[in-house]
């Protein structure tokens, strides 16, 4: 398949100034960060970091999709979250100069651009905005891990509304139908919510009849997110 990434074909740096972090932050403090980001493309399916490796990038999600993954104690998978364009990841090793805590994964073909640990540091440490991003980026997933754990004694059908939910809060996008979210593998859906695979498709066709949401091959589509609400209640 032919890499639409190219560097004839992408400006890396106009594709990470898309990314959240940086927005409101100061040109000149961009154009220093972003000097050294190197850009990869990574294939569906391949794993970028391994739990243990040692925190010498960031990384921002340019395009694709990736899974945060671990093990749990019996050694099951355990998919911790989901991140997708614009998201960044590995950036708490990479401050706090330990090993990576958990695996990621390529759920999809996707670019990443690497900055370096010490550029990102530098950006942190020089930048009140920055700074402000990186602790919005941290108490949002602490509300979504929070969440879903008051969320584990619930019955499947509020725990799969959920992971939905959840997905569509840091990935979701807009369009006239509802809010659409990629349309993940059964067995990713099944690891984030902690059921078993054939009960998030059993609950995904009630949904589906209760037009709560609508599945096509890609993307599946929240037509209201205030109704799929209204089950966790």
């Amino acid at each position: 398949m032919e890499d639409r990434y190219n560097r004839d074909s992408v400006n890396i740096k106009e594709l990470m100034l898309l990314t959240p972090f940086f927005e409101g932050l100061p040109e000149e403090a961009i154009e220093r960060a972003v000097t050294h980001v190197v850009s990869r493309q990574h294939p569906s399916n391949q794993v970028i970091l391994l739990e243990n490796d040692w925190g010498s990038s960031v990384y921002f999600i340019l395009d694709g999709w990736v899974k945060i993954r671990t093990y749990n104690l019996d050694g099951k998978e355990v998919t911790l979250n989901i991140l997708g364009k614009g998201e960044l990841f590995g950036e708490m090793a990479a401050l706090d100069e330990v090993p990576r805590s958990t695996d990621v994964i390529t759920l999809a073909p996707t670019l990443i651009g690497n900055m370096p640990a010490q550029d990102f540091a530098l950006l942190i440490h020089t930048e009140p905005i920055a700074g402000i991003r990186l602790a919005q980026l941290m108490a949002r997933r602490l509300r979504q891990v929070n969440r879903r754990l008051r969320l584990r004694e619930a019955d499947a059908q509020a725990r799969v509304a959920d992971i939905l939910l959840f997905l569509a809060e840091g990935q979701g996008t807009h369009s006239q139908q509802g809010t659409e979210i990629p349309n993940l593998p059964h067995r990713e859906l099944s690891s984030l919510s902690g059921l078993a695979r054939e009960t998030v498709t059993r609950v995904l066709s009630k949904l589906e009849k209760k037009s709560l949401i609508k599945r096509e091959r890609d993307t599946l589509c929240i037509p209201n997110l205030h109704a799929l609400e209204r089950i966790l209640v």
